[in-house]
């Protein structure tokens, strides 16, 4: 089956909010996380909202898809 198609700017905000999480879950990081707080609301709401959400029957078995391709590029894989 092929991986269904993103918009650029949906797949950058997921790319974002993964390494935000990232960021936000490291152990080593001790105070200052309000701002990454912050930014991963903000990223959340710019992944849930996008109008590419609305323009089709998408379901959560896409929007998994989405979180898949993010780490592929992420990782640096085609």
């Amino acid at each position: 089956m092929r991986s269904p198609a993103f918009p650029e700017d949906l797949l950058a905000a997921q790319c974002a909010w993964d390494r935000t999480y990232r960021a936000l879950a490291d152990p080593a990081r001790r105070g200052g996380t309000t701002v990454l707080r912050r930014r991963l609301l903000k990223l959340s709401v710019q992944v849930w909202w996008h109008p590419h959400w609305s323009s089709r029957d998408a379901g959560c078995g896409e929007r998994v898809a989405l979180r898949g391709r993010a780490r592929q590029l992420e990782s640096g894989a085609p």
